[in-house]
């Protein structure tokens, strides 16, 4: 357990101005410190090529850098990052990187093209969970060599094996995966062949303009400056602390104990608005809560029991009285802010209707099944929402509760029944998203694309062939029209009954500023973070 004494002993170790706590009108954590609680037991890994939940994902967008990144200012467009400038050919295969000079590792390197190439080629040999997002363009370990390298210090190449739309494979770039480890750092930690993927779990090599000094498994995570990255921080230090229940949150925020929270309920969010020492941001986020029914239970696998459950479900109930102005109902693979996506919710809980459908379905006296959750605020109180809706229908749903890395882990072995989890866009494509839930050319467990789809033994051509369809699409209006018609299509067939889309927030203590919360958890930044 991280307590307030280790804290102020690891920031005593480092070269700070003054440390100590402030006075009693001020925060009680210590100067040039930074607190955060939030709940963090997701986190698997922080390297890029493996890390794949949320807030591995959002540490890691402070302490690495990619070629190109959304526009702060409009994050439907792209902006450079490390690359001060790209061409693209005009066939639409070739990408040529200009990299700045300017951007520095820890170590005091200079990011080179070669790190570039060498970050880029370890996702595809890896093969990683992310690692579908650069694979998908063609890139195998046999080619990725040749087809992504250096040509200077500062010019990379990247040839596609067929042409794509500019716009996503940029937007690839923009994800996680896409992030530039050093590439001597990754080299000399390597054992078995493992590229440094074993030291890289747990460590970090970025350009980024902090580095993790130190990490536990649901406690805490510990970050100070990159004194090289050449971007300016506030704070000389951000600890994270794992917090899991937001009445917990809460009380250290009211004790001046964090500075930032990030799990409140709405009830607790409304306590803080009411308390002028504290203020509150939020952001509309591209995550989506959704119901996963594995097709390998025969009764889940049934047209009508999927479109039964889809319509058994109490949204506007859940949204109104579990999660007001944290989550909002959205029944699309697509949520609200990305291009193409549907604003309509056609469904509604409608009894007859569904028991209509589980009788249609030969299960009128239903049957039972289990469904895995994370054990944390609102997903309790939502599944239990869920659990009461599905049994008026005659499905009787045991519950099963677990940290998020245990549901993530379970879904992704493909051993559950129903599962309610959340997925976060990779990046402002469509793709992302209908990749994720549409797609599953290979069921088998050796496919190269396993996720949503692929995880719930979900199968659809026309809906796969439609993925891949939209991505070679140039003419921008055809493609949000193939987007259309995938979202109608997925809510007809795919066994995900989308709920809600989150609404994220963040409560900041007296004297706090500067803390943005990014559309996607890997576009949040910590470098603004200010305490008077």
């Amino acid at each position: 357990m991280l307590t307030r004494r280790h804290l102020l002993a690891a920031t005593a170790a480092t070269p700070l101005a003054t440390i100590g706590f402030a006075g009693a009108a001020e925060a009680k954590t210590p100067r040039g410190v930074a607190v955060m609680a939030k709940q963090i037991d997701d986190i698997i890994s922080f390297d890029p090529a493996e890390a794949y939940e949320f807030s591995n994902n959002e540490v890691d967008a402070n302490v690495y850098r990619r070629l190109v990144a959304p526009d702060p200012h409009d994050n439907t467009k792209i902006a450079g990052d490390l690359a001060k400038s790209w061409t693209v050919s005009p066939d639409g295969t070739t990408f040529t990187f200009q990299l700045k000079t300017n951007a520095r590792f820890p170590s005091g390197k200079a990011v080179t093209a070669e790190d570039a190439a060498y970050s880029l080629q370890r996702v595809v040999k890896l093969n990683k969970t992310p690692g579908f997002i650069i694979t998908q363009f063609g890139f195998t370990k046999d080619n990725v060599d040749s087809l992504i390298h250096a040509t200077g210090p500062h010019t990379l190449v990247l040839k596609l094996p067929a042409p794509q739309a500019t716009s996503f494979v940029l937007f690839c770039l923009t994800a996680n995966v896409g992030s530039i480890v050093e590439k001597a750092t990754a080299v000399k930690h390597e054992a078995a062949g493992d590229m440094g993927n074993g030291w890289l779990k747990t460590n970090t090599a970025g350009a980024g303009p902090y580095q993790m000094v130190s990490w536990a498994a649901s406690d805490h995570i510990n970050m100070t400056p990159n004194p090289h990255s050449g971007i300016h921080v506030n704070t000389p230090r951000i600890v994270i602390r794992h917090v899991k229940d937001p009445s917990a949150q809460l009380l250290l925020l009211q004790k001046g104990d964090a500075d930032i929270v990030r799990d409140l309920t709405p009830d607790q969010i409304k306590t803080v608005a009411a308390d002028k020492n504290f203020h509150i941001t939020q952001s509309p986020q591209g995550s989506s809560m959704y119901i996963a029914m594995n097709q390998t239970m025969p009764e889940l696998a049934k047209p009508q029991v999927i479109q039964a459950i889809k319509w058994a479900i109490d949204y506007d109930a859940i949204a109104k009285n579990i999660t007001p102005n944290s989550w909002v109902v959205s029944q699309s693979f697509l949520p609200k802010g990305l291009p193409g996506a549907l604003t309509t919710e056609p469904f509604h809980k409608d009894v007859a209707k569904a028991k209509a459908l589980m009788a249609e379905a030969g299960l009128k006296d239903g049957f039972a099944c289990t469904m895995d959750y994370i054990s944390a605020a609102p997903y309790g109180d939502i599944a239990q929402a869920v659990q009461a809706d599905l049994a008026a229908i005659g499905i009787k749903v045991t519950l099963v509760a677990g940290e998020q890395k245990q549901v993530i882990t379970k879904t992704r072995a493909r051993t559950h029944q129903l599962a309610m989890l959340v997925w976060g866009t990779d990046y402002f494509d469509p793709n992302s998203n209908a990749q994720a839930f549409c797609a599953n050319p290979d069921d088998s467990d050796n496919s190269k694309l396993k996720i949503l789809a692929w995880r719930s033994h979900f199968v659809d051509k026309e809906l796969t062939d439609m993925v891949t369809q939209a991505t070679a699409e140039l003419d921008a209006a055809k493609r949000v029209a193939i987007y259309t018609k995938m979202q109608q299509l997925s809510q007809e067939r795919a066994p995900f009954a989308m709920l809600l889309q989150k609404i994220s927030s963040a409560e900041l203590g007296k004297g706090v500023s500067g803390f943005v919360i990014g559309p996607l958890p890997d576009y949040t930044k910590y470098a603004e973070i200010k305490k008077a």
